[in-house]
């Protein structure tokens, strides 16, 4: 459903509880506001975003999936705030099955912004990975340093540990490696 019809459905359903309100019907009225302000706050948390992120959290990925799917356009179902995160949990979703084809979607959650800071070092870490894959250094090195940078309330700090200690075993592979030739 689209963001305009969210508002038209939650202003009429506010207008008439305030009708019965008026009217007293009282115990009508309360659960209509109530429902109102439901559909007000789906306008700026998509429900489908919500069960989403609920499901990655359990890490059921393929019910995640399905309720990502549901969103076919998000310029139209989601509020401008949302692009960002859409994107960031595609990636996530993705980056499961695909990791170098999750890249641009991290850069698109980057680009579309992410307003918390523990998210953009969570994108900035998986960008980092994706890197380390691609075996460039120097980008992941970048990455890491700007994950670091965005984790100020330190969630990240041992995924953002082990990433630069794999990162020191990558030149190590790499010495080994020119060095038998």
């Amino acid at each position: 459903m689209s963001n305009l019809v969210r508002l038209i459905i939650g202003f009429a359903l506010l207008g008439a509880a305030v009708a019965l309100f008026i009217f007293g019907h009282w115990g009508w009225g309360i659960p209509a506001v109530l429902f109102s302000i439901f559909i007000f706050i789906t306008y700026f948390y998509n429900e489908n975003m919500l069960i989403a992120q609920w499901y990655l959290r359990k890490d059921n990925m393929p019910k995640a999936e399905v309720f990502l799917g549901k969103i076919t356009n998000y310029e139209k179902q989601l509020n401008k705030m949302q692009y960002g995160y859409f994107h960031l949990l595609v990636g996530l979703i993705e980056s499961r099955k695909a990791p170098l084809k999750s890249e641009k979607y991290f850069k698109n959650a980057l680009s579309l912004g992410l307003h918390m800071d523990h998210n953009v070092a969570m994108a900035k870490l998986s960008l980092a990975g994706i890197a380390m894959a691609k075996r460039n250094k120097r980008e992941a090195q970048m990455y890491l340093a700007e994950a670091k940078k965005a984790d100020k309330n330190k969630l990240l700090a041992d995924q953002i540990k082990q990433m630069k200690d794999q990162l020191g075993m990558l030149d190590k592979q790499q010495q080994v490696r020119y060095s038998h030739r």
